[in-house]
């Protein structure tokens, strides 16, 4: 293909995907979404907790 036919396309498909992407409003995040990400934060925060050590049973 001809450099000038190919830097013509790229330029006609760019503008293309500029049109699109400016018609493009993503959706406000959904409950399910939010709790979702809210449970991944928790799991994180309980995975770098440090380990809970065990006593040593007591004589009676």
């Amino acid at each position: 293909m001809h450099s000038d036919i190919h830097l013509m396309l790229h330029t006609y498909r760019a503008a293309e995907l500029r049109h699109e992407a400016a018609g493009f409003h993503p959706a406000r995040p959904g409950f399910r979404h939010r709790v979702g990400w809210t449970m991944i934060e928790l799991g994180l925060k309980l995975t770098q907790a440090p380990p809970v050590r065990a006593r040593a049973p007591r004589a009676v």
